[in-house]
């Protein structure tokens, strides 16, 4: 018995399978048998004990199978007569409590230095479930048994847990880049719809109660389009880079009443502008690797330069001479004008088929001086500009219900306090109505081509005024 491969333990369990059931067939016929000399009402009973017996022992069946089929997968779960402790398999019961028919050598007697049956995998199935110790030492790092048995159910550490295609490419989107010297070339597209209304009035108040003037209805439309490349480059296994380079196209539409002094008469101007947007570089650096018990934690310091136009300065113009009301800015900017920085912390967890996973981030705008901040056409204002500070969470779950495909959910939030200005020689005064809460509930669908290429679709839906109405993108990442 001592030499049966220990790999062949789930294929024999496997065939007994089919044994069990030639056995319960034989039993069905004995039943309906002994129901030949019974009354109704004992045939009934009969009947129904027997009914009862027969699903606990197909449960018991089909357990041992799931079993069978998870060692096999190398996911941690033993399988069928597979050993929990430092007991020999002869005298461990399977998972559904059926004794298992084949003697085997206790599990905590195998020395990883010495070639197991199956294999030098060091379980009874033969499946890898947990890496090898490093030569000259113990699994993960800790100190090797001092009693000469070698025992390693008392050293290795958890196992990470193994990843579908379709979990690997949510870890990729909502998490971080990968960790293992691959370049990635992601290529991005997204559309971004914001639509906002506000009541402009041009009047004064009689008797402090009597608005006399113009009351308008002002809207703006707008579309930005971004097309952006992030080219991404794990370092070692635990640090990778990345630098993303975004291209702006922006149109907006100002819609006004009012025109000629009419209030149903409208007026609109439609205004676009395109040049590279702020380019963005960051890196990350995984604290923590999944295990089955533990989360993986990987932290990110990210830089933000100004490199797209800047929104100050830009001057509002009367769009028709005998049109008053309709104002526009000659240009729209594609940039925000400042350098910040973002620090951020991200925790991911596998629930095969289940990743939860959420984030929170603090990204700090450094001041900055501008020559003129003021949109008021031949009017100079130099200023420095201090933007508030970002505190930005969210979270949400993705379930893979395939190898390729998975579907995500999730929500974030950013708050953002009122930005300062201050004049030469002066203080920082507020801005008033710059306050910001964006609140977002964002839906992907992540689709793996194949080894190299993934395709990931996204759908964000603002819940406050200052988030935008609705984004829509989609994602190429190719690693090589």
């Amino acid at each position: 018995m001592k030499s049966l491969s220990l790999t062949k333990v789930p294929h024999m369990a496997l065939a007994a399978i089919p044994a069990a059931v030639m056995l319960l067939a034989l039993s069905q016929a004995a039943n309906a048998q002994a129901l030949a000399g019974q009354s109704v009402e004992e045939r009934l009973n009969t009947l129904m004990r027997i009914v009862d017996e027969q699903q606990r022992q197909i449960h018991s069946l089909e357990r041992q199978v799931t079993n069978l089929e998870m060692a096999q997968r190398g996911r941690g779960v033993p399988g069928a007569g597979a050993p929990a402790g430092n007991q020999s398999v002869a005298d461990q019961p399977g998972a559904d409590g059926l004794p298992v028919p084949l003697p085997l050598p206790p599990l905590a007697q195998l020395n990883p230095s010495t070639p197991a049956p199956g294999g030098n995998t060091g379980t009874a199935t033969g499946v890898p479930v947990l890496p090898p110790p490093p030569e000259g030492g113990s699994a993960g790092g800790l100190p090797a048994a001092t009693d000469g048995s070698g025992a390693i159910g008392q050293t290795q550490r958890a196992a990470e847990p193994v990843r579908t295609q379709a979990e690997q490419a949510v870890v990729q989107r909502e998490h971080a880049p990968l960790f293992d010297h691959k370049l990635t070339m992601d290529f991005g597209l997204s559309d971004t719809y914001y639509d906002r209304r506000q009541l402009q009035l041009s009047g004064f108040l009689a008797l402090d109660a009597i608005f006399l003037g113009n009351i308008n209805l002002g809207e703006t439309k707008s579309h930005q389009l971004m097309a952006d490349l992030d080219t991404r480059y794990g370092l070692t296994d635990r640090i990778s880079v990345d630098v993303d380079v975004p291209y702006v196209y922006r149109r907006s539409n100002f819609i006004v009443g009012g025109a000629g002094g009419a209030a149903s008469t409208m007026s609109d101007a439609t205004v676009s502008s395109s040049a590279l947007g702020d380019v963005n570089f960051g890196i990350y650096y995984q604290f923590l690797k999944e295990t089955y018990s533990l989360p993986d934690i990987v932290g990110s310091l990210r830089f933000k330069a100004p490199t797209g136009t800047s929104p100050f300065g830009e001057k509002v113009v009367q769009i028709e001479p005998d049109n008053t009301n309709l104002v526009a800015p000659t240009k729209l900017p594609t940039g925000t004008g400042f350098w910040n920085v973002t620090a951020g912390v991200s925790v991911l967890k596998t629930y095969d088929p289940v990743v939860l996973f959420g984030s929170v981030s603090y990204t700090y705008n450094i001041a900055r001086s501008f020559a003129d901040i003021s949109s008021v056409q031949g009017q100079t204002q130099p200023a420095t500009v201090k933007l508030g500070d970002i505190v930005q969470f969210g979270g949400g779950v993705a379930l893979a219900f395939s190898d390729k495909d998975s579907a995500s959910v999730s929500f974030t939030m950013a708050l953002e306090p009122e930005s300062k200005t201050r004049a030469p020689g002066g203080s920082y005064e507020k801005v008033p109505g710059s306050e910001t809460t964006a609140a977002a509930m964002n839906f992907g669908l992540n689709h793996v081509v194949n080894k190299n290429l993934t395709i990931n679709g996204a759908v964000s839906i603002g819940l406050t005024p200052d988030a935008p109405n609705f984004v829509v993108g989609v994602r190429f990442p190719y690693t090589f």
